[in-house]
């Protein structure tokens, strides 16, 4: 956890004097200054842990190849909210113990800026909650992929490549081409990063922020939904030789 606290800061510095410096060399970013583009890059290391987008993937990954899974079916608990209320436990540590201490970095390098009243932090408490409810829930969909094959490395990288470029990690979405802001937008991703950092950020506010939190409550739905469906095709697919 500290080398991963290390890490965020570490990264956060780049990337801060990255974005700070494009930022002076044109007049149009995305909307951004030098006080909101460190907003940005400061909020987006400290959620970035929580999220787990970037891994470890979910034991269940590793419990659905070796079979134990079976053992899982035969328990009195709910599989999919057992794992959602675990990792949901994971992120809270990560968040206090490696998103705090990034958010701090940001302040004491004067990067970072937190707007004034407390609207942004009681929508942006709700919106990053969403927002890792909607991680967990698509990161336990893509691990489900194991019913059908025999390994999953391969659709498990091509999800976090293609979540952390359209959550806006790299850039924020805003300064996305029309065309891939639009595609972007028709996707969950957004809802895991931009949006809290937005909300949290000062950017998004009023019938803006109640908007972002309404689109993050659809995708959380739409993802518990997703991930009940392969979870009972998946129990019909399975099959465990041995004693």
């Amino acid at each position: 956890m500290y080398a991963g606290m290390v890490t965020n800061i570490v990264f956060g510095l780049v990337r801060a004097s990255v974005m700070v410096a494009a930022v002076r060399a044109t007049t149009t970013f995305g909307g951004y200054n030098g006080t909101s583009i460190g907003a940005y890059v400061w909020l987006s290391q400290g959620l970035l842990g929580a999220l787990g987008v970037m891994g470890p993937p979910l034991d269940i990954v590793d419990r659905i190849k070796n079979g134990d899974v079976a053992v899982d079916f035969l328990r009195p608990v709910d599989l999919q909210f057992f794992y959602l209320s675990t990792d949901f436990g994971r992120a809270c540590c990560t968040l206090l113990l490696r998103g705090i201490p990034s958010a701090a970095a940001g302040l004491v390098t004067l990067q970072l800026v937190l707007p004034h009243g407390p609207a942004p932090y009681l929508l942006g408490t709700v919106s990053v909650a969403l927002a890792v409810t909607i991680s967990i829930l698509l990161l336990f969909a893509v691990g489900l992929s194991g019913f059908w094959l025999i390994e999953t490395r391969g659709i498990r990288l091509l999800y976090q490549i293609v979540a952390t470029f359209l959550a806006g990690l790299f850039v924020p979405v805003h300064l996305f081409p029309s065309w891939l802001h639009t595609a972007a937008m028709l996707t969950p991703f957004p809802s895991l990063l931009q949006g809290p950092i937005d909300i949290l950020s000062g950017r998004a506010t009023g019938g803006v922020a109640l908007a972002i939190l309404a689109q993050q409550v659809v995708w959380a739905v739409l993802a518990l939904a997703l991930g009940r469906v392969l979870l009972r095709a998946g129990r019909r697919k399975l099959e465990v030789q041995g004693g």
